[in-house]
């Protein structure tokens, strides 16, 4: 995917962003590990995600995912993709409480971390 970087460990991902970004990425970094230690981290498609999980689709097609993922590589944003949990817990639940961020079904997009309301954040990580 285009703007994605090429490495192979979650400490080169955060090394390989610009450095104007990297204190950010590296706080987010420490808030998942934090909030949910049990997801370890992992690189998948230039992607640095948190806690592996194998999918196998009804069709026989089968893939390595995350539970919860967060990219950063984007120029202008930085991103949290989380899916939906059992309790409904959702990027799209908060959606007013984020009201700087651009929310998308599954994805928290946001220019700086201190744009995000922490509480939310983090109920969001630890669902």
């Amino acid at each position: 995917m285009k703007g994605q970087l090429r490495v192979a460990t979650p400490a080169e991902y955060i090394a390989g962003v610009d450095e104007a970004r990297r204190a950010e990425i590296t706080e987010l970094d420490g808030l998942i590990r934090e909030l949910a230690p049990k997801l370890e981290p992992f690189i998948h498609s230039g992607m640095l995600g948190y806690g592996r999980m194998h999918y196998k689709y009804a069709s026989g097609r089968e893939g390595i995912g995350s539970k919860l993922v967060w990219q950063a590589t984007r120029i202008t944003y930085h991103s949290i993709f989380a899916p939906a949990t059992a309790r409904g817990m959702s990027p799209s639940s908060i959606k007013q409480e984020l009201p700087k961020a651009n929310i998308g079904k599954s994805c928290v997009r946001f220019k700086r971390l201190s744009d995000l309301d922490s509480a939310a954040l983090q109920r969001l990580i630890r669902d």
